[in-house]
């Protein structure tokens, strides 16, 4: 325990310092190997995220690999100074993916879904500060020219109506 919290100290020192960490070598034996394993790997990189509909930039996103390839953890920094970070594994238990996000405004999801057509798609409900009960689903898919699309979508009626909450394309910082 205490070597993973320095190790992700580390890591947020370094993409504070707007350093990206050397990627640990996948162990050719790994208990996170699988092609399942594998699907969320399109994310990985450190990117420009832009508001898809304006291309005016949102952030910057930094997705490495950790525990051995056995996790991705996010690194968003946003314009407006906003930070959050993520934490996203495949449980081949149930076979489905999960993350945890936190942010510095103490925002907490916990996400849930698949991999399906070509699509990480992710859903869990919360509570608002106000004590409304939402659901949230997101939605990443890998566009033929490499960038990452990237669709939050929120509904406060039990996914009767959906509201869109980001819509951000992600490119490869060069």
């Amino acid at each position: 325990m205490i070597a993973a919290l320095a190790a992700l100290t580390l890591l947020s020192a370094l993409h504070q310092q707007g350093q990206q960490p050397s990627q640990p070598a996948v162990h050719a034996v790994t208990a996170c190997a699988s092609a399942d394993q594998r699907q969320f790997d399109f994310w990985l990189g450190d990117w420009d995220v832009f508001d898809t509909a304006t291309r005016q930039k949102a952030g910057r996103n930094l997705v490495t690999a950790v525990l051995d390839g056995c996790a991705l953890q996010e690194h968003w920094t946003g314009v407006d100074g906003d930070t959050g970070t993520s934490l996203n594994t495949y449980f081949a238990g149930d076979r489905r993916w999960h993350q945890t996000w936190v942010d510095n405004h103490g925002g907490l999801l916990r996400l849930d879904g698949r991999f399906e057509s070509g699509r990480m798609s992710l859903s869990g409900a919360r509570t608002t500060r106000n004590g409304q009960r939402v659901i949230d689903r997101i939605v990443w898919t890998l566009e033929p020219n490499g960038d990452v699309r990237q669709v939050w979508d929120s509904s406060g009626d039990h996914g009767t109506t959906w509201r869109n909450v980001f819509d951000g394309t992600y490119v490869k910082r060069r």
